[in-house]
């Protein structure tokens, strides 16, 4: 449980934003024992399966496990790096590339002892995030410094829930800096979106921050930030709420995913943002997968197909851009933008796992994506840009699962129709409860907006604020180098501009 001092300063974080999101502030911390840990995206029995499944010898899961200890992340001897300030997208220096290879670095180290029993790797896991929670203070940049927050927040709750009950992991030091330097930036977006209209920015801008809001929640036992999480993934007036990331539904069973209407690759990366929301929840007993008659399942399926080279429907939108009370204008996508087949993110067996063995549905296209993109491996090995690490990975090891004997409802009794409120899980420490480009080369065009106003933070409200230039096609407007790997999008240019991610 968390001290009262931590509990007293998450309250405070997010008391500001908490009318916004739509609850009130009077949520208490989750009842004495707190949520299942580990219990993010893995829980012990995830775990146990993992290591049961490689020490036999089982298929795909030692294929799974060679692209983890392939990786030059899930070394023993890589030593962090620490920033006072990391910067993303402006400021200086832009060095948000550290914490990324680091967080990454802690995850992979300790999903590989946990699998692999060598507690040298736990060592290094330990190490790496207790040198960050030492000396971090705050992230600072462009917009991009919500991505930052939100991704990489939701990343390094994921690789310390692993070592969470290490007598050498400086918990409550952990905690203050996700409840002081991660969670406050996304409670703030997910309030007034950077000063922008509630449209301006796409669906993976708001998945980012639920992701990091549900994590923290989670790892420090706040029950007021999981309910805020929850209820914006239903009923949150941005894009990346459940109803507006997937506006139609069709009678095939497919749902049109918003951001198919912008590009690829971004369209991706909100599916396996969504996702990971998703899985967290669920290991929580919170069941988003089946909210709204499973739209998300019509969501992802619609993506997969349209990945695959399939012929998709997509109604036309056009969505209101710009700050509130300076420069506006707006854009429409029209159809969905073409696709790459090889394009591929580590974010399908997760999914196609939980529809198909969990829940015992049929799920065609997320089962032949998924197996298209096994074995899948996780950051550093989709190139050194920020685009992939964007996803923790490893799905063919951490998600691969044996058909449940019972799909009716969720696994270990978790409800199999959606949960009206979040329930902190009642297993006890340690054990699982019951168990960025915008118009270029793509559907989207701009019209009648004016440009953003240069410097300050009133201009970079869809600013991407670094130099990267990515070699993009024409008939894309992405390109996917070899193996498949998506790098980010062209970005805006100096000065603050019309691209987002």
């Amino acid at each position: 449980m968390l001290k009262a001092a931590s509990a007293a300063a998450g309250a405070t974080a997010v008391a500001t934003g908490a009318t916004a999101l739509g609850v009130g502030t009077t949520g208490t911390a989750a009842a004495a024992g707190g949520y299942a840990h580990p219990g993010l995206l893995h829980t012990r029995a995830d775990l146990e399966r993992m290591a049961a499944k490689v020490k036999a010898g089982a298929a795909p899961h030692t294929a799974g496990y060679a692209k983890l200890t392939a990786n030059r992340h899930a070394q023993s001897g890589w030593t962090a790096n620490p920033q006072e300030t990391v910067y993303r997208g402006g400021g200086s220096p832009q060095n948000y590339v550290t914490l990324y290879n680091d967080v990454h670095a802690a995850y992979q180290n300790a999903l590989r002892y946990h699998v692999g029993g060598d507690s040298a790797h736990a060592d290094t896991a330990v190490a790496i995030l207790n040198a960050w929670s030492a000396k971090l203070t705050s992230l600072e940049g462009s917009a991009d410094r919500f991505l930052a927050a939100g991704l990489y927040g939701y990343q390094i709750a994921n690789a310390a829930e692993l070592v969470r009950d290490r007598d050498d992991f400086e918990l409550d030091r952990f905690r203050k800096m996700l409840t002081t330097v991660f969670a406050p930036l996304s409670e703030s977006f997910l309030t007034d979106h950077n000063n922008a209209v509630v449209t301006n920015y796409w669906p993976n801008w708001d998945l980012t921050a639920l992701a990091c809001v549900l994590a923290t929640g989670i790892f420090c036992d706040d029950e007021a930030r999981v309910e805020r999480a929850v209820e914006y993934f239903k009923n949150g007036a941005g894009l990346g709420s459940v109803k507006n990331a997937i506006p139609v539904v069709h009678d095939d069973g497919l749902a049109e995913w918003l951001e198919a209407g912008r590009d690829q690759g971004h369209a991706l990366l909100g599916v396996g943002l969504m996702g990971t929301v998703c899985e967290m929840a669920w290991n929580q007993g919170i069941d988003l997968y089946g909210y709204d008659d499973s739209r998300f399942l019509k969501g992802a399926q619609y993506v997969a197909k349209w990945s695959l080279g399939g012929d998709v429907a997509y109604t036309a939108n056009t969505r209101k851009k710009g700050a509130i009370g300076g420069w506006s204008g707006t854009e429409t996508a029209s159809d969905a933008a073409a696709v790459d087949p090889a394009m591929t993110r580590p974010i399908w067996a997760m999914i196609a796992n939980h529809y198909t063995k969990r829940r015992g549905l049929s799920a065609s296209y997320l089962t032949r994506i998924a197996a298209k993109a096994a074995p899948e491996g996780g950051g550093g090995d989709y190139g050194p840009n920020s685009g992939g690490f964007d996803q923790l990975g490893f799905g063919t090891l951490a998600f691969t699962r044996d058909k449940a004997a019972d799909t009716s409802a969720g696994a270990g009794g978790r409800p199999s129709a959606s949960a009206s409120t979040p329930t902190p899980a009642s297993g006890a420490k340690g054990s699982p409860a019951s168990p960025s480009a915008s118009g270029t080369g793509s559907a989207a065009s701009v019209a009648g907006a004016a440009p953003s106003p240069a410097g300050g933070r009133s201009g970079d409200l869809a600013s991407t604020g670094s130099t990267e230039v990515v070699a993009w096609t024409a008939a894309t407007g992405i390109t996917a180098l070899a193996g498949g790997l998506l790098l980010l999008r062209r970005r805006g240019r100096a000065g603050g501009g019309a691209h987002s991610k």
